[in-house]
Order: C-alpha cells, then sequence, then structure tokens
C-alpha cells in the first residue's frame, strides 16, 4: 500500500511546484445507481493522489505560504445517526490523525474558512470539474478576493487547472505505485487465465464475464477496472462492447477486454482468441498482424522516444500487413496520410495507466512537439484489426469479401517504461 510518508512527498512536491499559488481539490461526488440506492463510492484520483481521503463530501487546500496551516482538509463530521445508515466517517479529529492535514474543519464551515487560505496565493489552481455548482462556488470567492485586492494588495489574480501542475507528478510512477500496479496486472492476468479456460462454444459471453470478475475478487481485487469486455463473433469489432449476452459459437473469435483495480490502481489486458482452439485461415492472418504490430510497437517504448513513435509504427505494420492481404491497395504513406486505414483500425494504440484507466498526463507538449518517454511511465499498447460485418471501405479502396467480415482482433498489454527500455508487466497471459 501507498504509505503515509510517501503521500506526504507527494503534497510537499506538488506545493513546491505551485509554489506562491493556492490548490483547491474536490471530492469525487456519490454517484446514484438509480432512484435512492448508491454506487460503491470511488474517490477522485487527483484528491486520492494527495491525500488518499476516501469519503466523499470533502475538500483538500494546498496552501504553501499560510504561515500556519499548509495542507487543510474539510470533511464530514461524525454523526453516529447517518454513519448506521452509510458507514463510519473519519471526522474532524481523526482525518487530522489519520491523514496528516494541519487542520481540519468540518465541511460546513468551507464557505466561512475558505477565503482565509486562497487571499495567501497569488493564483487558485482549480480544476473545473462537472460539478458545476462547486465550480460556481470557487469562481465566486476568486471574484470576491479580485473586488478586493486594490484595498488589501493581497489574493489571487488567476484561476488556472491543476491539472497541468499535478498530473505530470503523476506520470511518473514511484516504485510503491509500480508495486500496486504490479499487483493489479498479476490479479487481471488470472482473469484472464480463468476466462481461457472457461471459454467453451455453447456458453454465453455473460457467463465468461462472471468467471473473470469472480477471480478478481477472489483473490482480493477491489473489483473491474472497468466494465469488462467479452465479445464474440461480430461483437468483437465494436470497441467497448459491455452487453455480454450473446452465446459464443464453434468457429468464433473471443476478444475479452478485462483489467482487475488494486488499491485504486488497474490492470487493462485485451486477448483474442479461437473458442474451439484454432483459427481459420483469415482469423490467422489478422491475428499475427495484429501481434506484429504489437511486439515491433512495445519495441518503440523506451525513454528518450517520443509517445507518437509507438502508435505510428503499429500504423506502418498493419497499412503493410492489410495490404499483403489485399484488403487495402496504394501508396502506403499516402493510406497513412490520409488515414485509409480507419475503417479497420480507428483508435490510437495506447493510453497512460495508474489510478484511472485512462491515466493523467498530457500526450503532447505542444502543437508539434510529443512527451518523451521517461521511466516510470506505463502505458498500454493495444494495436487491433476491426472489420466490421457493416464495414464501409474509404473510396478507391477494395471492397470487402464476406469471409473477412465479423473479425475483429485486438492484443492489449500493460507496459512500464525502464531506466533500459521496457517490461511487459502483463506478459503472463499468452499471446
Amino acid at each position: 500500500m501507498i504509505t503515509f510518508t510517501e503521500y506526504q512527498q507527494r503534497r510537499q512536491k506538488f506545493m513546491s511546484v505551485i509554489g506562491k499559488g493556492v490548490a483547491v481539490f474536490r471530492s469525487a461526488p456519490q454517484s446514484v445507481m438509480h432512484n435512492d440506492v448508491e454506487y460503491v463510492y470511488r474517490q477522485d484520483s487527483d484528491f486520492y493522489y494527495l491525500t488518499g481521503f476516501n469519503e466523499s463530501e470533502a475538500v483538500a487546500v494546498f496552501a504553501p505560504n499560510h504561515e500556519e496551516h499548509q495542507f487543510i482538509l474539510f470533511v464530514q463530521p461524525k454523526d453516529l445517526a447517518s454513519e448506521i445508515w452509510t458507514g463510519y466517517r473519519v471526522g474532524v479529529e481523526g482525518a487530522k490523525d489519520v491523514y496528516g492535514a494541519d487542520v481540519v474543519y468540518p465541511i460546513n464551515e468551507l464557505d466561512e474558512k475558505l477565503p482565509q487560505y486562497l487571499i495567501t496565493g497569488d493564483r487558485i489552481y482549480y480544476h473545473l470539474s462537472r460539478d458545476v455548482s462547486f465550480n460556481e462556488k470557487i469562481i465566486y470567492h476568486w471574484r470576491k478576493l479580485i473586488g478586493s485586492y486594490p484595498k488589501n494588495g493581497r489574493g489571487p489574480k488567476a484561476l488556472e487547472d491543476s491539472n497541468f501542475v499535478l498530473h505530470p507528478l503523476r506520470s511518473i510512477k514511484s516504485e510503491a505505485e509500480i508495486v500496486m500496479i504490479r499487483k493489479a496486472t498479476e490479479l487481471s492476468v488470472k482473469g484472464h487465465q480463468r476466462a481461457r479456460e472457461f471459454a467453451q462454444p455453447g456458453r454465453y459471453e455473460y457467463e465468461i464475464q462472471a468467471e473473470i470478475e469472480h477471480t478478481f475478487r477472489q483473490l482480493g481485487g477491489d473489483g473491474v477496472a472497468y466494465p469488462s469486455i467479452v465479445a464474440s463473433g461480430g461483437n468483437s469489432c465494436i470497441l467497448h462492447y459491455i452487453e455480454n449476452n450473446r452465446k459464443i459459437e464453434a468457429g468464433d473469435l473471443l476478444l475479452i477486454d478485462a483489467g482487475c483495480c488494486y488499491g485504486y490502481y488497474n490492470g487493462d489486458i485485451t486477448r483474442t482468441f479461437p473458442v474451439n482452439g484454432k483459427f481459420t485461415s483469415q482469423q490467422k492472418d489478422i491475428y499475427q498482424l495484429v501481434l506484429s504490430a504489437q511486439t515491433q510497437a512495445i519495441e518503440q517504448v523506451k525513454p528518450g522516444n517520443t509517445y507518437n513513435q509507438f502508435h505510428d509504427k503499429a500504423v506502418e505494420v498493419l497499412v503493410e500487413g492489410l495490404k499483403e492481404l489485399k484488403l487495402l491497395e496504394g501508396d502506403s504513406k499516402e493510406i497513412i496520410e490520409q488515414e485509409k486505414y480507419k475503417p479497420f483500425y480507428m483508435h490510437r494504440t495506447g493510453h497512460w495507466l495508474g489510478l484511472d484507466v485512462h491515466d493523467a498526463g498530457t500526450y503532447k507538449q505542444d502543437k508539434d512537439n510529443w512527451v518523451k518517454f521517461q521511466a516510470g511511465n506505463i502505458v498500454t499498447v493495444e494495436p487491433g484489426i476491426y472489420i466490421s460485418p457493416y464495414i464501409t471501405p474509404v473510396e478507391g479502396q477494395p471492397e470487402i469479401p464476406d469471409i473477412w467480415k465479423g473479425i475483429g482482433v485486438r492484443i492489449e498489454d500493460d507496459v512500464l517504461v525502464t531506466e533500459s527500455g521496457n517490461e511487459v508487466l502483463t506478459s503472463g497471459i499468452e499471446k
């Protein structure tokens, strides 16, 4: 687990970056499933990264220039009547002891106390979120302080998005975070192994899903990192297919995209395999092409290489292979520049992975420059080819023979950038 000391170090590093500013973070809202039934609570990842605090109705403030309090929490106070229904709260005193805040206030004192911290900064770092009412609260306090600036010469003159300060810190994983993600990927692998053992013609996709998710929980995971995709036959051509209600037939490919969450960190794996154990000729050709693209893309994930290089390599390999299969034709460079391959491959080759499945971090430094990989980055590498039953080729490209339609293949691994290259964290499940 992430230690108390590491949370302290994260806060210190963050406050050193914001310098003369003040940062405000709002906890995630409690989401409603239907009527008065709530989803299991999941804290906002930025809030959790800096505090480890896992309750709703909370606000964290970081004021490095305040004379007494640099880390301030506002939380729900203890209330036995409410806790009987919704679970125990750490409370004001408990939050100070457990989470190391310099001071903790009841959440209902936020409007009264917040201005004394905001006025110590030259700017407010806050990410405008989906919580419109809280956005308006921050803007209200900011405008009020701007109005008083001519009289006292103090206060924030600007409002900046905290993402651009915090997310670069989150994108480089600490040793402790890597341990957590190793565990998440280990459990993800075991879920996929169970799916491979269990899958056979005649079973329903949801049966496979149940085995995967049972494995995650049985082995100590928190549950799924995202809704599991168990897609057989033509469903494998739907990128985010989650109905999982089709009966699997002999001759189908089964595409499974599933990951386990462990201690707020996530795994993300996709494997595609023939349910009856043997590829058709066309399935094999597409699978081998995607596997080759993935293998060569992973080789590009290393310190100093730019983020787009592994995607560009995957696209290059896929285009050449589709041309050999006569599913594309023409000059490869032109096909890529004009994106004529997109009916087959419409997404990019990966994303950052960590506290969020699509984790924090930028991909470009500016319009023309991609970020460079650094040791401690973790990225997914997931090329695919999807020949939908309803595919429409780009004008001037070949019509697709029916024998290819309904084949969807994606292969995805989680890759850690190391000092000397990379490590595939999800190599435990065969390809």
